[in-house]
């Protein structure tokens, strides 16, 4: 086969079809300008015309109506003959002449907004379907394919540089352009196909099934609303995200790396930075870990992490408060650090924060007057984070992936076992509950020592508990005496008790379960500790 591929082309005739009518008109007004024939369907039509274009309607193309309630508008010889001929190509040239199919050089087509639809809830099963576009993506793909000849418009992102471009190149396209648009026509199908794939993988069928995996549930009936099981680990992973940003390198200056996002505009990849140096790949792992540790608490809490660690956590009546006493837990550390936190950021807290050297801070908001603040440090980043939900965790290993649930697991006074003669006192309980909620942040194997809202040592990472222990013991620069030690795991033998005893701790908490949980008690009874399992383990790798 040959082609008369050039480096533009003239579009001479262009078919319009969008959910999203923003900008339509302005592009349109534009072809028509330069003499290209619009020919469109339905909604699109209409609209085209009030603004006193001259539009063509489909069937007026094809010479056969839309019909089955639109399902059958696009879907013809006509059409996609016209999108998929090689213009030049002389047996091309004969088949489309003999059955009088004329050459369509722009399609302009958003698809039906199917996870829209999906996310509404009570969304009937039938109305669900129905929001599946398939006359959108095959017109997407036969003018992809045939990017050489036609130009494929998807997004109204797209419409202003089009407009200029054609302005410019008096009504043609460059092949550099028509290669871009096609390359992100693909990706945009590729994405369609794979939000209605997960969609429908999630939903709940008829079948009641304890297994994520099961294949085997009758679909719900038309008029049913569709439930969607958040909790189902698919059965085919599909992750299509879209690069968001290239980043310098990544954990190391000899790795490369790229920031992906999921489109939501939520958590740290969505998050709007404010000033300071481009966010790093270590600063956005490190942001991400403090942000979602200082989401545990319901009171202002301030988080100071580095490298994926907290080295001081605290709440406070105030983020100043807050911030001041997750500073006094190891203030070495937190230096050259990342701060999260889970209120506005106000002038007060700003002024004392900024005399810390530290990479960026993450916050819902910060007030005009801290931002003042912060202005002076050119290089210090501020992002303002929208949360996020919980999402599951993927792994690498060698050969595939592990897929998780987020460790959402929380635990209340209520449902704390004492298994100790001595219970814990009213605030011995308090400093219990917010070093577990640290605990599970801290990387295995983990020991916490808190008091009254505040870290006070953190034992992080270490192979074996009782070494967690010491060392957090020994990070501690606040008084250890009357503390209390959150560990990750069960302790397997006392030694790791007896070292958080001696470091000066009255009561731990843990999740129980070893086989020497009975030998661990016992000691704790010795020691006079204060003791309560939570039956929830926080292990972190």
């Amino acid at each position: 086969m040959t082609s008369s591929a050039s480096a533009t082309k003239t579009i001479r005739r262009a078919l319009l079809s969008v959910t999203d009518k923003t900008g339509l008109v302005d592009l349109a007004k534009v072809l028509a300008g330069f003499g290209v024939e619009l020919v469109s369907t339905g909604g699109t039509a209409r609209s085209l015309r009030e603004a006193g274009l001259t539009v063509k309607d489909i069937s007026d193309l094809t010479g056969f109506p839309e019909m089955l309630d639109g399902r059958v508008k696009t879907l013809h010889p006509r059409v996609h003959g016209g999108l998929l001929y090689i213009r030049g190509n002389a047996e091309h040239e004969a088949a489309v002449a003999a059955h009088e199919i004329q050459p369509i050089d722009m399609v302009v087509v958003n698809l039906y907004a199917f996870e829209k639809t999906a996310a509404q809830p009570g969304v009937a099963f039938g109305h669900l379907i129905e929001n599946i576009d398939i006359g959108g993506p095959s017109m997407v793909r036969s003018a992809a394919k045939n990017f050489e000849d036609v130009a494929v418009v998807t997004s109204v992102g797209q419409y202003q540089a089009l407009i200029a471009e054609l302005k410019h190149n008096n009504g043609a396209l460059t092949r550099g352009t028509r290669w871009r648009l096609a390359k992100r026509a693909f990706s945009t199908t590729a994405a369609y196909d794979t939000a209605i794939a997960n969609t429908l993988d999630q939903i709940v069928g008829t079948k009641n099934s304890s297994s994520s995996l099961d294949s085997d549930a009758e679909p719900p009936a038309p008029d049913q609303a569709v439930a969607l099981a958040t909790w189902a680990l698919p059965p085919n992973l599909r992750i299509n995200m879209p690069a968001l940003q290239s980043l310098r390198y990544g954990e190391n200056p000899h790795q490369r790396a790229v920031l992906y996002s999921d489109r939501s505009g939520l958590g740290i990849a969505g998050a709007t930075q404010l000033q300071g140096k481009e966010l790093s790949f270590n600063n956005l792992v490190d942001l991400d870990a403090c942000w979602e540790l200082a989401q545990e608490f319901d009171e202002p809490a301030v988080i100071i992490v580095k490298h994926t660690n907290p080295c001081g956590a605290a709440t406070g009546r105030t983020i100043l408060e807050a911030y001041q006493k997750a500073l006094a837990c190891d203030p070495v550390s937190a230096f050259g650090g990342v701060i999260g936190i889970n209120r506005p950021v106000d002038a007060e807290a700003a002024a004392e924060i900024a005399k810390l050297f530290v990479e960026a801070i993450a916050a819902p908001s910060f007030t005009p007057e801290a931002r003042e603040r912060f202005a002076a440090k050119k290089n210090l980043r501020l992002v303002e984070v929208r949360n996020a939900p919980p999402r599951p965790v993927v792994k690498n290993i060698s050969g595939g992936l592990l897929l998780q649930d987020a460790d959402t697991g929380r635990v209340t006074e209520d449902e704390l076992k004492v298994v100790t003669w001595r219970p814990p006192t009213a605030e011995e309980l308090r400093s219990l509950i917010f070093a577990w909620r640290v605990c599970k942040h801290v990387k295995s194997n983990a020991i916490v020592y808190a008091r009254d809202g505040q870290t006070v040592g953190m034992g992080a990472g270490q192979m074996s508990r009782v070494d967690a222990a010491r060392f957090g013991a020994q990070k501690a620069v606040l008084p250890l005496k009357g503390t209390v030690a959150a560990s990750d795991a069960f302790f397997p033998f006392p030694d790791g008790l007896e070292a958080v005893a001696a470091a000066g701790a009255t009561a731990v908490i843990q999740p129980g379960g070893s086989v020497k949980d009975d030998d661990v008690i016992a000691a704790a009874d010795r020691l006079g500790l204060a003791m309560v399992f939570t039956g929830i383990r926080h292990f972190r790798h």
